[in-house]
């Protein structure tokens, strides 16, 4: 990997993971130095994230990690709600008691790093909590469609536990309650239940919103 193709992913996973949230200045000079290389491939990969929408060059400010638009990433949460809770209430007709142990035990961790505060850790395992689930969905088709959807709302923000602190916390006690569901099996419960969990992160973000939210321009 050559210093242009190598500082563009780093700078890419930054923006995407949030470690660069929206609106920070991305100082030419300053990640050169960081990064250890010339400002010309700072530069560049800068130019190549601003025509995949991922930085704006503003006049007398320069390169920023660009605003997003609120409405879309509320639509497509809903929308994965909506896929989850189908994937979620048919993988549960295929679980075997091997299966909710590994899930409690991922929990428990979930649990540990909401403690120390490390909301990217976290953000990671949730969503590996939730893959565990899933891929026992035997229909692969809503898993098509739930991963193109993952995958619409990744290219906004990979994760909102930064902006919304108090999810990490609160969604222990969900993710224990699913995991009951589940263990029951309980299909139609789960659905709504697993549906619920998804847009609490929803009705958090919009709790906390001010008119300069970190995702509105």
């Amino acid at each position: 990997m050559n210093k242009q193709e190598r500082t563009y992913t780093i700078l890419r996973d930054r923006i995407h993971s949030g470690a660069h949230p929206p609106k920070a200045r991305l100082n030419i000079d300053a990640l050169a130095r960081e990064l250890g290389v010339s400002a010309i491939p700072v530069r560049e990969a800068l130019r190549r994230l601003e025509a995949e929408g991922w930085v704006r060059f503003r006049p007398n400010v320069g390169a920023i990690v660009a605003p997003v638009d609120a409405t879309t990433w509320e639509q497509e949460m809903v929308a994965v709600a909506v896929l989850e809770g189908a994937a979620t209430a048919e993988a549960g007709k295929h679980l075997r008691a091997s299966d909710v142990s590994r899930l409690r035990k991922m929990a428990a961790e979930m649990e540990q790093v909401a403690e120390s505060g490390d909301l990217l850790k976290f953000s990671r395992l949730n969503r590996r909590l939730h893959a565990a689930i899933v891929a026992r969905c035997a229909n692969a088709y809503l898993l098509e469609l739930l991963e193109q959807t993952y995958r619409r709302l990744d290219r906004i923000r990979s994760t909102m536990f930064p902006y919304v602190p108090q999810r990490a916390k609160a969604s222990h006690a969900e993710h224990a309650r699913l995991i009951d569901l589940l263990e029951i099996g309980d299909a139609e419960a789960t659905e709504r239940y697993a549906r619920w969990h998804k847009l609490q992160t929803v009705e958090a973000y919009r709790a906390n919103r001010e008119p300069q939210s970190p995702l509105t321009g």
